[in-house]
């Protein structure tokens, strides 16, 4: 596959297209990665170092890989943090014109706003132009489940919840929704999950939550199950991007690694063992 990536980039350590590219790449796709802003490192570390890149920069950029001819044979856009409006014009225009060159491309949007306990961490206006512009134009769309909440309105403190929004989030636009970092009161001690739900069908896996935090693992969770969905559906994607972070987040926590085991975890990103079974809904 082919994959258009418009994230952020760091220098040191793992977030936006720094995270995506590499597993990406190691499951065997060709990857275009544009660059919105290039930071010593993630924000995560208190302060970073340089420059936001203009918009009309990122479309320069992507202009000039629509004029290799490239459009035609994109399978898929994957955008993740998008530091203001005009950033996000430039997506879904970048999408459009994708789409028009090969209407079997899909968009997959991780809608970076927030998390629970940590609350709203992008500037006031992204989270309403995410919800109203972005994720109604996705064929995927990646939101934890703070994020969740906010595109749909509504509470989620039970699986029921988690299974509504779902479906009131595909009546906004997205087919396919993946719902990261679950934890309701139905969720088993000691766990954490994801739930997948598409025109094929619901599902939801549970994998040991680990007792640490760590930076751009939605990044690469993103990138995996776009990867897998792309290559053999979402069941299948679930299933494998389930194996795959826990196996990263697992040797990370190991090791007392501030950023992923990326490298080191390779094979369970080429061949994830996937022992977590899923549950239909």
């Amino acid at each position: 596959m082919r994959i258009l990536s418009i994230q952020s980039h760091v220098a040191y350590g793992y977030a936006g297209n720094s995270a995506a590219v590499f597993p990406l790449q190691r499951l065997g796709h060709e990857v275009y990665p544009v660059l919105t802003v290039t930071f010593s490192n993630h924000t995560g570390y208190g302060a970073t170092r340089g420059p936001l890149i203009a918009p009309d920069d990122v479309r320069e950029v992507i202009n000039g890989v629509e004029d290799r001819g490239a459009f035609a044979t994109v399978d898929a856009v994957l955008s993740g943090y998008q530091g203001a409006e005009e950033v996000g014009e430039v997506v879904l225009d970048a999408v459009a014109r994708v789409k028009a060159a090969n209407p079997a491309a899909v968009y997959c949007c991780d809608p970076v706003m927030g998390d629970v306990g940590r609350g709203f961490f992008v500037r006031p206006g992204i989270p309403e132009y995410l919800r109203d512009h972005v994720v109604p134009a996705a064929d995927i769309v990646t939101p934890n489940q703070f994020e969740l909440e906010f595109l749909t309105g509504r509470p989620v403190t039970t699986l029921a919840d988690v299974v509504a929004a779902a479906e009131q989030l595909h009546r906004m636009g997205p087919p396919t929704v993946l719902v990261t970092s679950v934890l309701t009161a139905d969720t088993p001690e000691g766990e954490i999950q994801m739930l997948c739900s598409a025109p094929e069908g619901m599902w939801l896996v549970s994998t040991p939550m680990l007792p640490m935090t760590v930076r751009g693992g939605g990044d690469v969770t993103a990138a995996v199950f776009l990867a897998h969905t792309l290559a053999d559906g979402p069941q299948a994607a679930l299933s494998r991007t389930a194996a795959t972070m826990y196996a990263v987040l697992a040797a990370t926590h190991e090791a007392g690694l501030e950023e992923m085991a990326l490298v080191a975890e390779q094979d369970a990103i080429a061949n994830p063992d996937e022992r977590f079974p899923l549950t239909p809904l």
